[in-house]
């Protein structure tokens, strides 16, 4: 079953340059396979790096907690020494009105 899914993620590192380009490959890499998309926002304060990540699209996870689970499974070291902070949102598909799941 396909569910909504929406995923924000903050990396940070010291700047040295290209840190969009990075994180789009480890992104493609983590969710390969995936139907999920992303835009990425990066900004310059000092001498630090910041990328943010909107990822939007459709995933068989039916919960955060089951979204945490394969991050930890799949991405590697440098994905968690950049992450600083993230948001997790899994819209489960049902049927009907959401209420029940009957009509």
């Amino acid at each position: 079953m396909n569910n909504e899914t929406y995923i924000d993620f903050c990396f940070i590192r010291k700047e040295s340059g290209e840190f969009s380009d990075e994180i789009d490959q480890l992104l493609k890499t983590i969710f390969n396979g995936k139907r999920l998309n992303w835009y990425l926002e990066e900004k310059i304060i000092e001498d630090t790096e910041m990328v943010v990540a909107e990822i939007k699209g459709m995933s068989n996870w039916v919960s955060e907690e089951e979204t945490i689970q394969f991050l930890e499974n799949q991405a590697g070291e440098k994905f968690w020494d950049y992450l600083q902070g993230y948001k997790i949102f899994i819209y489960p598909n049902v049927r009907g009105c959401n209420s029940c799941g009957t009509h």
